[in-house]
């Protein structure tokens, strides 16, 4: 019988190698499908918003988790591998080191060679900001913030999840993830319906982006990054961010690397003013780029072995 902590091992190895192909019906999408049909019916339904939203989010949840345990149930009573195989497939969806690594390099080879144009276009595929403007210093740092960003909600909380509930754990807190992406926005459509999706996002990653931070200041150590910064600027700016979480991974990422991030960004013509993270010690070049991925990579091994071991000390309570 093979383990959940080597299914894990197999899944993770499986998204390195093979990463996220468009063609398949991933099931990430088909929670974002259910959603939106879920919203269009239930907005229909009830005339307060927050409870549309909230139950929504609910019955979303409650398929997602009840669906995979039926698929891996049966996919086991065919045969044990079967279940296994299915099981690993699952949690291998819930991952994304190889799309982040894919989509950087897509933006820092062109950016090395000053390709901006090409930069530019490979960037818009990765952040909703706008990138026609943007000049090398500005389309680096727009890259290296989606790549920390995504650390958390494509990485690290999928395996601490998968550690601790398996597949069905993993799926759910994807599908959690999913639709904080789809309502999760302070407008006027998604403010009341997006608040439970939105809020639930917060909770669930209370703890993986806290234990992810932590790993910083170690991965810097293994990886020639700056430790003393990564603890500095964590301590210092990782309330700086909107969000909670996102401001512990991106204010040790930012110390580590020895970077700012935050500060202006435009969409849709519109200019935002963000708090700015870490010091502008020096300009942020295609270079960072290639140091967030081996953050990125040396994380991601850190965190499946602690995370792994977290949950087999779990299970054994």
């Amino acid at each position: 019988m093979i383990t959940l902590p080597i299914q894990i091992l197999l899944a993770l190895l499986l998204d390195l190698l093979v990463g996220d192909p468009r063609w398949f019906p991933h099931p990430v999408r088909l929670i974002g499908r259910l959603a939106l049909l879920l919203e269009s019916f239930f907005r229909k339904v009830f005339t307060n918003r927050y409870i549309a939203g909230v139950v929504t989010v609910f019955i979303v949840l409650l398929v997602t988790g009840l669906a995979t345990a039926i698929i891996i149930q049966g996919a086991t009573l065919l045969h044990p591998f079967a279940g296994t195989a299915v099981s690993v497939f699952l949690l291998y969806t819930t991952l994304a080191v190889n799309d982040l690594v894919k989509h950087s390099r897509s933006v820092g080879k062109p950016l090395l060679v000053g390709d901006l144009d090409s930069a530019r276009k490979q960037l818009s595929m990765m952040v909703s900001r706008d990138t026609g403007h943007l000049q090398e210093e500005g389309i680096a740092r727009s890259c290296v913030e989606s790549v920390v960003e995504n650390i958390v909600d494509g990485v690290t909380a999928p395996l601490f999840f998968a550690a601790i509930g398996g597949p069905v754990a993993a799926m759910v807190y994807k599908a959690v993830n999913t639709m904080d992406s789809t309502f999760g926005y302070k407008n006027d459509c998604y403010r009341e319906f997006g608040w439970a999706a939105a809020r639930l996002d917060d909770l669930v990653n209370f703890v993986p982006a806290r234990l992810t931070a932590l790993l910083v200041p170690i991965v810097s150590l293994l990886s020639g990054l700056q430790v003393k910064g990564a603890v500095r600027i964590f301590l210092r700016d990782r309330h700086k961010h909107a969000s909670p979480n996102s401001g512990q991974i991106e204010a040790a990422a930012a110390g580590a690397l020895g970077i700012q991030l935050g500060g202006l960004n435009y969409y849709h013509g519109k200019a935002c003013h963000y708090p700015t993270i870490g010091d502008a010690d020096r300009p942020i070049t295609a270079i960072h780029i290639s140091l967030a991925n081996r953050l990125l990579f040396v994380v991601t091994a850190l965190a499946a072995v602690c995370f792994v071991a977290l949950g087999h000390l779990v299970h054994q309570l």
